[in-house]
């Protein structure tokens, strides 16, 4: 399964979500950013990539659903609802998004 994770900038809370689940084997995973000085910017591409998408805030499905709408069509697209208020390889934010993404797929112990 190809996960991708979607906050602003790509620099604390999506890039912490991919260094956590690429290490599970079974999901393929990458993150971006919806702003111009996003660390990697979403594209068409990442998009049509994945099978799963999630957005740290509500803001980020809007911008997603503004510039993908076509593409966003038969992809699942969840909305986490983590603020921005967590450093890179926070350990509250990994818990978080541990507990948050175990909603919707298998997360191994």
């Amino acid at each position: 399964m190809k996960l991708l994770f979607v906050c602003s900038r790509n620099k604390w809370r999506s890039l912490t979500a991919e260094k956590v689940f690429e290490q599970y084997s079974q999901y393929e995973v990458r993150s971006a950013g919806t702003e111009e000085n996003a660390r990697i910017k979403i594209t068409a591409g990442h998009i049509g990539w994945a099978d799963t998408i999630f957005v740290m805030e509500k803001k980020h499905l809007r911008r997603l659903q503004s510039k993908f709408a076509s593409l966003l069509s038969g992809k699942q697209v969840i909305c986490l609802g983590i603020p921005d208020e967590y450093v890179f390889m926070d350990e509250e934010l990994i818990e978080l998004l541990k507990n948050s993404v175990s909603e919707y797929i298998e997360v191994p112990n």
